[in-house]
């Protein structure tokens, strides 16, 4: 009788295989920007420690918060540049380290701190040796919705825009090579580095980190976006909701999906005068939404809104990228999602207040050859512009925690 054929032994799967691939992450958790835990500098051993876990090095599959979700195919994250815990904490540390700069005084942070909305309280930023320029400090969150950055679009990406003001002589006043040579022999920095990156400390890969630390920083759900599916809901069910036992009993999905939605805006209400300014906003009337529109409520395009246009040597704005004329005086569109936290306004900061913005559209702007189309006199009452005021503070939610100080010895 012949011997039964062997079996063979099915080889273990690989390691690595058992390992996930990505690692799955809502943006605004304190995982992500809280830094590395402990308290004071940061150690080599610390560091260390922290980047031998193998999952602070998977790329990550981010979700946006409510509201901010709607945007979730417009991601940008280029796919040389993937985001992973470990390059997010490079980032942040970057972002508030003051040795970039040439004199050791200027951090990101000091345009774009968190505790000014991540942009700067003055009209213009203010860089080395207290020079300024002669814009408003754009605002660095939400960004992961962005391509072209600056208030120009100058910049094609996050990244390039990042190592921008490093050598900008008004800003941080370095050199590339210096920076670059001053966060190589920082140890903690180094090691970081060679962790992250095959090709160890560089400008690109600074820009890489620090683009992805920025990408991280989101705007959490406002009142606006707890109220918005209760508004949806009752429009689209307004006669079923006439009758509560009914609709429950008709539909109890979308019954407890409304029950949910109401309470939600409950916990996080809009005042009646936001509810109305929303109607507003949205609304032919106002016309806010020729230019904010979508999830981040910007259309991240560029318009000429007479601002500044009455100078005797305007800021010609995007104009001195292209050379187009139709871009002469234009401006990139800011969001409006954590706007009341932002002040002052206008690509020139000219602007105060949220009202004095108002006011500036309702006028129609400043008429000049190239002002957009979009811009005109608006027929509002002084009880329209305050509804619109208390829209835009309604579109404003947390920012993620933060560490602001714990960096390499």
């Amino acid at each position: 009788m012949p011997e039964p054929a062997p079996t063979e032994t099915p080889e273990p799967a690989a390691a690595a295989d058992s390992q996930p691939k990505t690692l799955k992450v809502a943006l605004g958790s304190p995982e992500l920007t809280g830094g590395i835990p402990g308290e004071g500098p940061l150690t080599v051993e610390q560091i260390s420690a922290w980047l031998d876990h193998p999952d602070k090095h998977l790329p990550l599959e981010v979700e946006l918060p409510l509201g901010l979700s709607l945007g979730a195919s417009a991601i940008k994250i280029p796919a040389d540049n993937p985001m992973t815990l470990a390059k997010i904490e490079l980032g942040r540390q970057l972002y508030f380290d003051k040795r970039l700069s040439a004199d050791a005084t200027v951090s990101c942070a000091d345009c774009h701190h968190p505790d000014e909305g991540y942009g700067r309280a003055t009209q213009f930023g203010v860089g080395i040796g207290g020079q300024t320029g002669n814009r408003n400090s754009p605002v660095s969150y939400n960004r992961i919705l962005s391509d072209a950055q600056f208030w120009d679009g100058r910049a094609g990406s996050l990244e390039e825009q990042a190592v921008g003001p490093i050598a900008n002589p008004i800003e941080m006043g370095n050199t590339h090579d210096v920076a670059v040579e001053t966060v190589r022999n920082i140890e903690g920095y180094r090691l970081q580095f060679e962790k992250i990156f095959s090709d160890g400390v560089n400008i690109d890969n600074i820009g890489r980190a620090i683009a992805t630390f920025e990408r991280a920083i989101v705007t959490g759900p406002s009142p606006f976006d707890y109220y918005e599916p209760l508004a949806n809901l009752e429009k689209a069910f307004a006669a079923d909701l006439e009758d509560l036992d009914s609709f429950k009993e008709e539909s109890p999905e979308l019954y407890e999906k409304y029950i949910a939605a109401r309470e939600a805006s409950e916990a996080n209400p809009m005042s009646e005068s936001a509810k109305r300014g929303r109607e507003l906003f949205f609304s032919q009337k106002a016309g806010c939404t020729a230019c904010h529109v979508g999830p981040n409520l910007t259309d991240e395009k560029y318009h000429n809104l007479g601002v500044g246009m009455d100078a005797a040597e305007p800021d010609l704005g995007r104009f001195a990228v292209t050379n187009e004329e139709k871009d002469r005086g234009a401006f990139k569109t800011p969001t409006i999602r954590n706007v009341a936290l932002t002040a002052p306004y206008m690509h020139d900061g000219s602007q105060k207040t949220l009202a004095e913005v108002v006011e500036w559209y309702a006028k129609g702007g400043h008429p000049n050859p190239t002002l957009s189309e979009a811009v005109r006199k608006l027929d509002l009452t002084d009880q329209d512009k305050a509804d619109l005021v208390a829209f835009m503070e309604a579109c404003t939610g947390e920012f993620p925690p933060m560490e602001t100080g714990r960096l390499p010895e």
